[in-house]
């Protein structure tokens, strides 16, 4: 009776070990993305958007 019981407990013991151990286990992974810049959209699709008659607002290098 006592030889079952300290099996179970050396067994018990064994497999929370074990639990432990593979639990303490983590992987990191990192991924590595591209920065990309955001891309202006013409002056034409802009001046769609905002409802403007002419494009020459939204123009980036139109200063009249």
């Amino acid at each position: 009776m006592k030889n079952v019981l300290t099996k179970r407990i050396v067994y018990g013991l064994f497999a929370i070990g074990i639990t432990v151990g593979f639990s303490n286990c983590t992987v990191k992974h990192v991924h590595h993305t591209k920065v990309v810049k955001a891309k202006r959209i013409p002056p034409g699709q802009a001046k769609k958007i905002h409802g403007d008659r002419n494009a020459r607002r939204h123009a980036p290098g139109h200063n009249k």
